[in-house]
């Protein structure tokens, strides 16, 4: 869009503006709490690298630590019923 067809809205004190009765401040606060909870998760996310780093180099298979974290968050019914699943498609093309 060319710049004459811009159309200008009053900033405010904070140096925000309003348009279509939003207002920038109120979207300008969402989008920082996201910019600091994404910079937590990279931290978090780094954090975890390294406990899985420490493990591997103590002699654990990360991988398999990694199967039993996401096992575990799931309800014990709902995983009995994948492992039956499983079990049951496994026989079905001879892997049993």
């Amino acid at each position: 869009m060319a710049e004459g067809n811009v159309q200008k809205f009053p900033l405010n004190e904070d140096g925000t503006q309003e348009v279509g009765g939003v207002t920038g401040a109120r979207i300008k606060s969402f989008i920082e709490r996201v910019e600091r909870l994404e910079d937590e998760k990279t931290a978090l996310a780094e954090d975890i690298k390294e406990i899985y780093g420490e493990a591997k180099a103590t002699g654990f298979d990360v991988k398999t630590m990694r199967s039993i974290v996401r096992l575990r968050k799931v309800d014990l019914e709902k995983r009995r019923e994948a492992d039956e699943l499983l079990e049951l498609y496994k026989a079905a093309i001879g892997m049993e």
